[in-house]
């Protein structure tokens, strides 16, 4: 069986639109390698918080994925090419890696080429939806429509459920890579707190973990 290395990715904004989280991006690729006759050697799972640009130096794990494949002279897989990126320019950049990837929802057979397709295509789908949306606003503004809520109690109300909920998927994420450290052995909050730090996962404000942060992720659990 051929060697693979698989990369996942989510963030507490994007997983709520790809409706794939750890978990099931984890399943997707393990069937993808199964039925395909891979065998999965390395997993490198990368949380982001949203925050920045998308670029590599923002991600640590696939960055590391990289070098490993190269290592190994194996592909990458990733269970949509959304995990990899949305911006059709980082795609190009991933492929001058000289590191094939594989697309578990597209196939082992699709090159390159047609990866920067299906990027070009989903990068000009955001592009269309952004121009309408702001179109619609407009529209809704000139007809007299009240953009936004007007009252000031219920507006701070909805901006601190929206923060609550943020918290809870960012903790929903994380939360499967402590479980995964805690069976390595990492059994204090310090020690989770090192695993997460070695793996190059951020905070939710892009910072260090320590042990208080560590036992605020667990509470929510």
């Amino acid at each position: 069986m051929t060697d693979l290395i698989t990369y996942i990715r989510v963030s507490t904004s994007q997983q709520g639109r790809s409706g794939l989280g750890i978990e099931a991006q984890r399943q997707a690729l393990a069937h993808f390698a199964k039925s395909e006759g891979f065998t999965i050697t390395r997993e490198f799972v990368e949380v982001e918080t949203g925050k920045g640009s998308d670029a590599l130096d923002r991600r640590p794990q696939l960055t590391a994925a990289l070098a490993a494949a190269r290592k190994l002279r194996c592909q990458v897989a990733v269970a949509k090419l959304d995990r990899l990126s949305r911006d059709v320019h980082f795609i190009s950049g991933l492929m001058a890696h000289k590191v094939p990837f594989l697309v578990a929802e597209l196939g082992p057979d699709v090159d390159p080429f047609v990866l920067h397709l299906f990027a070009a295509l989903a990068e000009k789908e955001r592009s269309l939806i952004s121009t309408r949306t702001r179109q619609a606003l407009a529209a809704a503004k000139a007809r007299g429509v009240t953009l936004g809520n007007p009252k000031l109690s219920v507006a701070r109300k909805g901006a601190l459920e929206a923060v609550t909920a943020e918290a809870n998927r960012f903790a929903a994420n994380v939360l499967p890579i402590i479980r995964e450290a805690q069976k390595a052995g990492a059994t204090t909050l310090r020690e989770i707190a090192s695993a997460l730090n070695a793996r190059g996962v951020a905070t939710a404000r892009g910072g260090q973990w320590y042990a208080k942060s560590v036992a605020n992720i667990l509470e929510r659990a």
